[in-house]
């Protein structure tokens, strides 16, 4: 194998690097002949998932569904020091929510299991042994203190900090008399001075001279954790993983990755590094913003699809950027090889449109439109609770009929327990006074609109009532419809702004539209 990659990195045995340049779209973006596509998503569970981390996870589940594929969700929590406490639950809890379930995954199980890398850490001692006999790697002894001080040094004199390799020149007697006087080494890789060149599916042909701009990594640190570096690669290896398809600043480390790869004799996977998700303004997204986590979004009443469809709309990988896609859709329509480089710029201040069209879409559903009218009677119960003294208003028939009315004016079922939504679920405390004060004609309306939600045609639809009551305003001398419009609305919701007093009635309903308006009679 070192034989191969040596002829490989000869000059202009490599497209790109030092021969005529290679389009990565000449390259086979799927599984080799054979071979079962197999990706992952590996976040760190010292944080809970976030809109970035959605789209890596995304990306890969829908690469994997494309090839009929398993997608696996490995935690990285090699990081003791700074794990989050529920952080893991999380990430899995919100890509079930997501609707993008792992195949195998540390709740699900699978046959490459374990899939926390705290319970790996027997392979990656095996790795690092290898690595040791062949002389790959050698143990490194420098305290804290002393790599502290390299790197204060380093930014002293203006220069990017590095270990100086001390630890590699050390010979077989001197690692074993540290190894009994010492505490236990840190082993770090050695860095060839030429570093492979790989062809990445998004950024075409690259390589990263990376001995030339930092010492040898750790590989595993004294506790027998290892670092990022050496965790994925076993891991990958051992998983049959096909493709990794990360973030774009793994794009740096991959050259080092390679060196691992070729040092322990195993067969690299594809790389495909997904361009970042940024703000709209080119910012990066930052962790700090409570906003970018899914948890809120949940919370917030934004449904998982207007999320997936709101990150891939504003990047690439798919023929057109239309709004409305569902996964099935995404799945369909994807392709690796329209991912560009170009950064993927977000802009959430369209999220509630996205939401929209997406929520109008389940309401044509019956089975989904079900599934909604339960949970907006959940957020009534919640919202209002002692308030509900007629708790007809729970009544799925009237909820359903809210949402159907309303769908086209909200973004999230919690729009519809809003302070300007109130006269749906409890009735308006509205003085005589008050209606007085837009009519002098108070009663004349309210018997006229008593009239219509009298016996058996009392069913009335937005046209007929929109009909009727312009009919009424005409035959009022000196009275304007609008003024005719301000009093029902008021009488019905309390309110002076809102939907249209023909929607309100069809809302409410005949029998709540008589209970409210005699209430008017009787003030």
């Amino acid at each position: 194998m070192a034989t191969l990659w040596r002829r490989l990195l000869q000059p202009g045995r490599v497209p790109g690097v030092w021969g005529r340049p290679l389009g990565r779209r000449q390259a086979s973006l799927g599984p080799d002949s054979g071979a079962a596509v197999r990706v992952r998503f590996a976040p760190s569970p010292t944080g809970f998932l976030h809109l970035g981390g959605l789209r890596t996870a995304l990306y890969n589940y829908i690469f994997a569904k494309k090839h009929g594929g398993s997608f696996i969700l490995r935690l990285e929590d090699t990081d003791q020091a700074r794990l989050v406490p529920g952080a893991a639950d999380n990430i899995e809890d919100m890509l079930a929510w997501a609707g993008i379930p792992p195949d195998e995954s540390p709740r699900r199980g699978g046959p490459s299991g374990p899939y926390l890398q705290s319970q790996r850490l027997a392979l990656y001692a095996q790795a690092a042994e290898a690595l040791l006999k062949t002389g790959a790697a050698y143990p490194c002894f420098c305290s804290a203190r002393r790599l502290e001080l390299l790197k204060k040094e380093a930014l002293r004199s203006h220069q990017t900090p590095r270990y100086d390799n001390r630890c590699r020149t050390l010979s077989q007697e001197q690692v074993a008399q540290k190894r009994a006087t010492e505490p236990r080494p840190a082993i770090r890789f050695r860095l060839e001075e030429e570093a492979p060149a790989f062809q990445d599916l998004v950024y075409g042909w690259t390589r990263h001279e990376v001995a030339s701009v930092e010492g040898d990594p750790v590989i595993l640190k004294s506790d027998g954790f290892p670092t990022y570096h050496l965790a994925c690669v076993v891991d990958d290896h051992h998983m049959r993983i096909s493709h990794v398809l990360r973030g774009s600043e793994w794009l740096v480390s991959t050259s080092k990755h390679l060196l691992l790869y070729r040092s322990l004799g195993w067969r690299p996977p594809r790389f495909a590094h997904l361009p970042l998700l940024l703000n709209k303004d080119g910012s990066k997204l930052s962790k700090r913003q409570g906003d970018i986590f899914l948890q809120w979004f949940s919370t917030a009443g934004f449904l998982p699809d207007a999320l997936l469809d709101i990150i891939t709309n504003c990047g690439s990988g798919f023929a057109e950027n239309q709004m409305g896609r569902t996964l099935p859709e995404l799945i369909a329509q994807f392709d690796l090889a329209r991912v560009t480089s170009h950064s993927a710029l977000l802009d959430l201040e369209k999220l509630p449109e996205f939401n929209r069209l997406h929520l109008r879409r389940l309401l044509s559903s019956g089975t989904q439109r079900r599934q909604l009218v339960g949970q907006l009677q959940v957020l009534v119960e919640e919202a209002f609770g002692s308030q509900l003294r007629d708790r007809a208003v729970l009544d799925p028939a009237h909820v359903e009929r809210v949402l159907l009315l309303r769908q086209g004016h909200i973004c999230r079922l919690q729009d519809l327990v809003s302070p300007e939504h109130s006269y749906l679920w409890t009735r308006p405390t509205v003085g005589r006074e008050q209606l007085g004060a837009l009519s002098e004609k108070v009663d004349v309306i309210a018997k006229h609109v008593l009239g219509l939600f009298e016996g058996p045609g009392a069913s009335l639809t937005q046209d007929v009532l929109n009909a009727a009551l312009k009919k009424l305003s005409d035959s009022l001398p000196g009275t304007k419809h609008s003024d005719v419009m301000r009093l029902l609305r008021m009488a019905l919701s309390g309110q002076r702004q809102g939907p249209p007093v023909a929607e309100m009635m069809v809302s409410l309903g005949p029998q709540e539209v008589r209970e409210r308006i005699q209430k008017v009679l009787s003030s």
